[in-house]
Order: C-alpha cells, then sequence, then structure tokens
C-alpha cells in the first residue's frame, strides 16, 4: 500500500492519527477500545499503516512480568520517521523554502531565520491550544502532547533540571530540513516558541536548542533544549 492511498482511507487516517498522538508504541486492543471497532478491523487498520511505511511492527511484553506465566508479548506499532511530505500534487514547497532563503542576506540569515522558526512556534502552540505552567518537566510534557495533538508524535525522551531531549519521528519541519539543512534553524526556533508559550514566564530567545539525526533515515529526530538564565 502506498502512503497516500493509506492517508486517503479514513479509517487508516483515524488510526494513524491515533498512533501519533500516543507518547509509546499502540496494540489493536487499544485502537479498537478508543475507536469503537472490532479487535480484528482495528488490526487490519495498523498493519496496512505498516505495510504503507507509517507505522513499524514489533512485539514487546505490557504486563512487567518475565518467564513462565507472563503470557505472549503483544505486537505494537510505533510511529516511522516521516522523511518526506505526503502531498497531492505535489507541492514542492521545499524548493519554495530553498528559493527564500537564498534570497536572505547572508549576513544576519541564521538569526531571521530562527526567528521566523519561533514564530511559526508560537503559532502552532495557539492551534494546539497549550496552556503555560511554571514546572519545565511539565512545560515539555505539554509542548509534546500538543505536538501529538497535531498530527505529530513526540515523546519527553530525558529531563533533568532545565535540560531536556524531545524524541520526534515526525517532526513538523523534517522533510523541509532533510531538503535544506539550513532550514534546521528554523526548526530550533520552533521547538524554542513551543516553549515559550508552554512555559510561563520563558522567552524563545533564552532556550538553546540543538536537533540531531534529522538527516538519518532511521532514527526519529532529537531535540536537546536547554533553558539559559534571561
Amino acid at each position: 500500500m502506498e502512503r497516500l492511498d493509506a492517508i486517503g482511507d479514513p479509517g487508516l487516517r483515524d488510526a494513524l492519527l491515533f498512533a501519533r498522538a500516543s507518547e509509546r508504541p499502540v496494540t489493536a486492543d487499544e485502537l479498537a477500545a478508543a475507536q469503537g471497532v472490532h479487535r480484528n478491523v482495528a488490526r487490519s487498520r495498523l498493519e496496512r499503516l505498516a505495510e504503507a511505511g507509517l507505522l513499524l511492527a514489533s512485539f514487546e511484553r505490557r504486563t512487567g512480568r518475565t518467564g513462565p506465566g507472563a503470557g505472549r508479548p503483544a505486537k505494537t506499532y510505533s510511529v516511522a520517521a516521516e522523511l518526506t511530505a505526503i502531498e497531492f500534487p505535489q507541492r514542492r514547497y521545499e524548493t519554495l523554502l530553498r528559493l527564500l532563503v537564498g534570497a536572505l542576506p547572508a549576513r544576519g540569515r541564521e538569526r531571521r531565520l530562527r526567528e521566523v522558526g519561533e514564530e511559526y512556534g508560537r503559532t502552532l502552540a495557539a492551534a494546539a491550544g497549550i496552556r503555560p505552567v511554571t514546572d519545565v518537566s511539565r512545560a515539555l510534557e505539554r509542548v509534546c502532547e500538543a505536538v501529538r495533538r497535531l498530527g505529530y508524535q513526540a515523546t519527553v525522551e530525558q529531563a533533568v533540571a532545565e535540560e531536556a531531549v524531545i524524541a520526534t519521528p515526525t517532526c513538523p519541519l523534517r522533510p523541509l530540513v532533510r531538503e535544506l539543512p539550513e532550514a534546521a534553524e528554523i526548526d530550533r526556533g520552533m521547538w524554542a516558541g513551543l516553549v515559550e508559550v508552554a512555559l510561563r514566564d520563558a522567552h524563545a530567545a533564552d532556550v538553546q536548542c540543538e536537533t540531531q539525526d534529522c538527516l538519518d533515515d532511521h532514527a526519529a529526530c532529537r531535540v536537546r533544549l536547554r533553558l539559559r538564565a534571561g
């Protein structure tokens, strides 16, 4: 099955959005319960999404038990890395972005791209309805929850004091960054803008951001965030 065919089917599209809205891999039973369909229907949808390359199937124990009596591992489906945008017809936005970035003066270009990304992050935060909190860890969880509500899977992988790592196989700007690595500064600004909205009294300019593995075909992007003292 082709990716475009998969997202064109309402049932498959809803199943994909359910998987992307979850912070961990999902099972057929979980999808069936959430969407009120028979387990066989849920399993068929997840399998077809895996066939299209949008999900990755594996097995894991959900009970926490091992050894005799632990039961069979559950088949789970995790979100696959999204390397290119799914478009019909092909709109070639990556080409447009390359031309726009190239038209910017070299001097101050990175700063301007970062500012554009920050504003884009604020726009996403508004669309997702993020409400600010004062705790850093909770704020980052809210960022990931918001991104997942918008259809982009993301989880807090690590959080220590005012530093954190967010893993996201379907970062909103990943296809653009892969086409134009210089656009990574927009991506970093986007995450900083999201944090600014989620964390009360934070400012995007005070959020240091590094992005890794965006160009890796088999890995989730990792966004490393660190808050600087204002």
